[in-house]
């Protein structure tokens, strides 16, 4: 429950009016529809002084706040795995789509995009670029006849990681660890 319906409820049980609880924390009757309505988020020293109008303790309002914090954390971490599963194949525009769209509204997406472009571009050197090389160059002999396990193996190998990644990432767990390209820590 949100803070402010949190503070609307108790106020209503105690029988008081917005002019009466405000008139008894020093605050203007303003400041408390706001409050209530969810418009602005009270500091701590207001709602110490609500807590005591309201005479309920104040840790009340500290365990609503927690709830709001961890739903947040839980939202973030499902756009962080799911940008992780756009590793799928090395192809970039599904990953570049997920960071654009939540660049402003997920905290830490930048170092997940980082490295899930980072882990692309691995498989892409390592599997998919030499696979269509020898399949290319080398026409039809005996190796140009096997590239093609290069290539599906690549892709079934970032398939694999991607997904180990996303519940990894999802769990809060550490994901760092499939990559050559080692992205620096920077944070915008």
């Amino acid at each position: 429950m949100k803070t402010g319906q949190l503070i609307k409820e108790l106020r209503i049980k105690k029988g008081l009016t917005q002019e009466e609880l405000a008139g008894q924390t020093e605050l203007s009757s303003r400041t408390i529809q706001r409050i209530e309505n969810g418009e602005v988020d009270p500091r701590a020293y207001t709602l110490q002084m609500i807590a005591k109008a309201l005479e309920v303790d104040f840790s009340l309002f500290l365990e609503d706040e927690k709830e709001v914090e961890e739903e947040t954390i839980n939202k973030d971490r499902f756009v962080h795995g799911m940008i992780h599963l756009s590793g799928f194949f090395p192809i970039f525009i599904p990953t570049l789509l997920i960071w654009r769209f939540n660049k402003q509204k997920v905290k830490g997406i930048y170092e997940h995009f980082i490295y899930v472009l980072s882990f692309q571009l691995t498989v892409l050197i390592m599997f998919i670029l030499p696979g269509s090389a020898i399949q290319y160059w080398m026409n039809y002999n005996f190796i140009a006849g096997r590239a093609y396990y290069l290539i599906i193996g690549g892709m079934i190998l970032s398939v694999a990681l991607s997904i180990i990644n996303c519940v990894h990432v999802m769990n809060g767990e550490d994901y760092k660890r499939f990559s050559l390209i080692k992205p620096s820590k920077k944070k915008v």
